[in-house]
């Protein structure tokens, strides 16, 4: 089950805002999941505005540790984002990954011009990779 990572530059990506704040990220039997160093992982719902068109993608970015200071419909930065494409006995998806998620200063939830609502959150196409 090989990774392919790539690395994503979030200046190209738009405008990103919480749609789901964080969450614990669980394994089947409902215990937290941790990374290689025992930290605990989070997952957070985001969703991604292109700067052209009226496009709008969410992802499940995890991060290692509770992003602080989230608020549903507020605007965030995202450092050192990446994409893990991955492939499991005939499943595949992208699985996101990043070293913090923090709020933007000044930016306040429903604050910029109505971005058209992003699809419901269901099964996740990512992984336990």
């Amino acid at each position: 089950m090989p990774l392919d990572n790539k690395p994503i530059d979030v200046n190209r990506l738009g405008r990103l805002r919480v749609e789901i704040a964080p969450e614990p990220r669980t394994t089947q039997e409902g215990e937290q999941r941790r990374d290689r160093e025992g930290n605990p992982l989070w997952i957070t719902s985001l969703s991604v505005r292109q700067p052209e068109g009226r496009r709008v993608d969410t992802i499940d970015v995890t991060t290692s540790g509770q992003p602080q200071g989230l608020t549903e419909g507020g605007e965030v930065k995202v450092t050192n984002l990446w994409a893990n494409d991955w492939a499991f006995e005939g499943r595949s998806g992208t699985t996101y990954r990043a070293d913090a998620i923090t709020p933007v200063q000044g930016s306040v939830p429903g604050s910029a011009p109505a971005a058209p609502a992003a699809a419901p959150r269901g099964k996740s196409a990512g992984g336990d990779a």
